[in-house]
């Protein structure tokens, strides 16, 4: 999601600097864009007034931040990082203490719209930290965003990304049922999807996924994978909390299940194959 993310910043006169631990990956960015690219994280950042990061996991960020030719190390007094990563608000809290100690500035921001979304930069962000900070990205962020949210102080980004994909898991899981439930009941499943998308089933994963699953067709971005590292940060954190959730764990372990067909790189609508294949 990056690729798409630095591109726009550069179609909005932005001057920028990538870096990807595949150096291919940043040469071609910077054939389709312009720009230029780091052979590390430090060198990257050098001179930046605003840092982007959009990685894996926890374990990414904190390479990247302040692992060897972290950019902690070079980038410039006042500026400022902003992680578009989905990780755990427990890291997003520690990097935003040792950005500090560094004289630098951290935001977690972690963005809901899928690789669509960050293609054609409609994103939605959801930010954790300072006042001060927001302010002067949120005009930035806008390149590909189509909202831009302070939630509250660093980690509210992550937690309401959670909130983010538990709601979202669970609608994916309603709409699998209701349309093989319509293909078991010999209805035109799609003329379903068409019909009940304009009342009071309507939602996005139905509008723009309803006939894809229909099709039995799985490669639209998000992938199994990745979401369970993300219920993975929201189950935890509901230990923490003590918050009760039932239906997305029970969610995490059918994507489970959709991980041991072989389909960790499907996409998250393919929990429909669970309940055609079973």
């Amino acid at each position: 999601m990056g690729y798409p993310m630095a591109g726009h910043l550069v179609k909005a006169g932005h001057e920028v600097c990538v870096y990807n631990r595949t150096t291919q990956k940043a040469e071609k960015w910077v054939a389709e864009y312009g720009g230029s690219y780091g052979q590390t994280p430090a060198k990257a950042v050098k001179d930046a007034r605003i840092v982007f990061v959009c990685v894996g996991n926890d374990e990414d960020l904190k390479s990247v931040c302040v692992g060897q030719d972290g950019a902690f190390q070079s980038m410039s007094d006042g500026s400022l990082m902003i992680d578009h990563t989905t990780t755990s608000a427990t890291v997003a809290k520690q990097l935003y203490e040792k950005a500090k100690e560094s004289g630098l500035s951290f935001m977690d921001a972690p963005v809901s719209g899928g690789q669509a979304g960050a293609e054609n930069g409609v994103l939605t962000i959801m930010c954790g930290g300072d006042q001060s900070d927001f302010d002067r990205s949120e005009p930035v962020q806008k390149a590909y965003a189509q909202a831009v949210t302070l939630m509250g102080p660093v980690g509210a980004g992550q937690l309401t990304k959670m909130v983010n994909q538990i709601t979202f898991v669970g609608a994916v899981q309603a709409i699998s049922e209701g349309l093989a439930f319509a293909e078991n009941a010999g209805l035109d499943a799609k003329k379903v999807v068409d019909v009940i998308s304009k009342g009071a089933a309507g939602s996005w994963q139905l509008s723009n996924r309803g006939h894809t699953m229909i099709d039995d067709e799985f490669d639209f971005g998000f992938a199994v994978d990745w979401v369970r590292k993300d219920l993975g940060f929201a189950l935890d954190e509901a230990r923490k909390n003590g918050s009760a959730l039932p239906i997305t764990g029970l969610i995490d372990q059918y994507y489970k299940e959709i991980q041991r067909m072989g389909g960790g790189r499907w996409d998250t609508s393919s929990l429909i194959k669970l309940l055609r294949d079973n």
